[in-house]
């Protein structure tokens, strides 16, 4: 990094920003002045009540997180998933394909519910099944204990008060983050759900910006403030950020997408859906392959592309058009 005139500065963390002056000071008690500044604070999982003292548990976030998962993988034989969204999904999928016993929990009633249509969550239980995995919906975890090398999971129906111990050799915690926005707050940048950027991803402190998880960013095409916590948005919003802390006056119009994996499925989605939303599916084979949009008052929000394959910008075209449209003016718009 020398060669690139990069300063490294690991194992510090930031602790104190003085805006006024310019100036990080970090954990060490060193203080950093500066011309442009970038937060890339990203988030921290959140984690299950009460288990903290436990120990052992993985959320999953890290490079360690994955080297101590896949070296358990090498020597134990039954884990408990919890949470049915990205993580969770990915992670169950990729411990059965390893012939693990996998039992995998969450209060929602399908596997990616309020992301998927609700007939696709509840078709995915039935093909994890299918695949070996114990799915367990509308569960929750009232905590995690530890006796030796076993983590006992405590877990009951939403619905219910009974509550089951499940013993297993690991646990794998897949339950959302909370983005590091305390730096940025204590300074007095402005926060919404995130640091809240400007197109150039300037924060409110026009020589300090935000990208990744971290920053709550205006997408025009959806006409509202996203924070979107994926691949795509890291590496885009991150290089244009850079670009325009030299000097650019790039805008951040990009609409990123997000993927995954799961056993023999795959997809690609861009936009935003959820449970208040219209969906219209246009299946080729039903829950194997085909085109989902989400609509709001007949304009599309978000397109979701089940083992379809290079369309995302096709997608993000007719996210941008106004419409309005029908479930029919939708069939046979993408082709899968």
């Amino acid at each position: 990094m020398e060669r690139r005139d990069v300063a490294l500065h690991l194992g510090r963390e930031a602790t104190a920003l003085d805006l006024a002056n310019k100036q990080v000071a970090d954990d060490g008690g060193t203080e950093y002045t500066f011309d442009r500044l970038l937060l890339a604070t990203g988030g921290a999982p959140r984690r299950l009540p009460g288990s903290d003292a436990t120990g052992g548990i993985i959320y999953y976030r890290t490079l360690d997180d994955y080297v101590r998962l896949r070296d358990l993988a090498d020597t134990r034989a039954r884990f408990a998933v919890i949470g049915g969204g990205f993580i969770g999904s990915e992670i169950a999928a990729a411990l059965a394909m390893r012939g693990k016993d996998v039992v995998m929990l969450f209060p929602e009633a399908g596997i990616g519910a309020g992301r998927f249509p609700e007939d696709l969550a509840r078709n995915l239980i039935d093909y994890y099944r299918e695949k070996g995995v114990d799915v367990r919906p509308k569960a929750l975890v009232d905590g995690v204990t530890r006796q030796g090398d076993t983590f006992i999971v405590r877990a009951r129906r939403v619905d219910a008060e009974q509550v089951e111990e499940i013993p297993v050799d690991g646990v794998v915690a897949g339950i959302g983050i909370r983005p590091n926005t305390a730096l940025a707050q204590a300074a007095g940048l402005a926060v919404e759900d995130g640091i809240v950027v400007d197109e150039r991803l300037r924060t409110s402190h026009p020589d300090v910006f935000a990208a990744g998880d971290v920053a709550a960013f205006y997408n025009a095409a959806l006409d509202r403030r996203l924070r979107v916590e994926h691949e795509d948005n890291a590496n885009t919003m991150g290089k244009m950020a850079g670009r325009n802390m030299a000097g650019g006056v790039a805008r951040y119009d990009h609409l990123p997408y997000f993927y995954s994996d799961l056993f023999d499925l795959g997809y690609e989605a861009v936009g935003e859906f959820g449970p208040t939303m219209e969906m219209a599916a246009d299946w080729q084979e039903p829950y194997r392959k085909g085109v989902v949009y989400s609509l709001q008052e007949g304009r599309v929000r978000g397109v979701l592309l089940w083992n379809v394959w290079d369309q995302v910008d096709a997608a993000r075209q007719l996210i941008a058009e106004p419409g309005p449209f029908t479930r029919g003016d939708l069939v046979g718009r993408i082709p899968g």
